[in-house]
């Protein structure tokens, strides 16, 4: 008898448990997606403000996401607070606990103060060519805590903030202009003042070369099987490979036609008789 009177309390309790408990986990399961829409919403709003103002697209990327962590981290407090946990014990908890969790995420913080000093001083931006941590490629995204690269053969490489910020960077995309640096060998044979003049018509008649700054064209070198030139245009930073190849060809060409030889490896193997006894 006393189970079943238990069991009719739990039934006639049930209803009040589910108004007050259930109410309250739907509630939180509606605020932690609407939560989520709105922090969607956020990232897009601050993408398209920062867009209309014509902020540089690396800032535009890292608040963009900066905005959406900070709306899911107040969506993911709001939806706790609504199934009964103190939120504000919460928060003494989180402090207090806070130096544990610096020292055990460490490297997460150093990616996310990485990452806010990338976008302070811009030592690359979204679109540039750029070289560090032992990688290279073309930057599509700087977010929190890493950075997103596209490789030249079309590979994505995501690198920590840190690594990158902590050691060099090269960025070969943030000057206009660049120099191309030819090292040329001809023969010995070849004569100086018309090698020299070969150089200079190709340079002067190649669609890429800039007139200003002006090229460089010297002898540099009595190497060992060859007379070695340098050829150094200057060029548009976007136009630096097409102008290479370009540059590299005509040479070649113009050097045949101009019967002076471009020295190679190569063997020459004597035969002596040897008298028979």
């Amino acid at each position: 008898m006393e189970h079943l009177e238990g069991l009719d309390n739990l039934i006639e309790q049930a209803p009040e448990f589910f108004m007050t408990y259930g109410l309250k986990a739907l509630a939180a399961i509606v605020i932690f997606i609407i939560g989520k829409y709105f922090a969607g919403v956020a990232k897009r709003l601050t993408i398209k403000l920062l867009n209309n103002r014509k902020v540089d697209p690396t800032v535009v990327s890292f608040v963009a996401n900066l905005a959406w962590t900070l709306v899911f981290v107040f969506t993911i407090v709001a939806t706790l607070g609504q199934v009964g946990v103190q939120t504000a014990s919460l928060v003494a908890v989180i402090g207090a606990a806070g130096l544990a969790v610096g020292l055990a995420l460490q490297g997460s913080l150093s990616n996310f103060a990485s990452g806010v000093l990338m976008v302070m001083f811009r030592p690359c931006r979204v679109g540039d060519y750029i070289e560090a941590a032992g990688i290279a490629g073309v930057v599509d995204e700087i977010t929190i805590f890493s950075t997103r690269l596209r490789s030249p053969d079309n590979k994505m490489i995501i690198a920590p903030n840190s690594a990158i910020m902590n050691g060099t960077i090269t960025n070969y995309s943030a000057l206009e202009q660049r120099r191309i640096d030819l090292t040329i060998g001809v023969s010995y044979t070849a004569d100086i003042a018309k090698t020299k003049q070969v150089f200079t018509d190709i340079l002067d008649n190649n669609q890429f070369v800039l007139t200003d700054p002006s090229y460089t064209i010297g002898l540099a070198e009595l190497a060992d099987s060859s007379i070695n030139f340098v050829v150094r245009p200057w060029v548009n930073t976007a136009d630096y490979w097409a102008a290479r190849f370009e540059l590299l060809e005509q040479i070649k060409n113009a050097l045949d036609a101009a019967d002076i030889e471009i020295p190679f490896p190569q063997m020459d193997l004597h035969v002596k008789e040897v008298a028979e006894k």
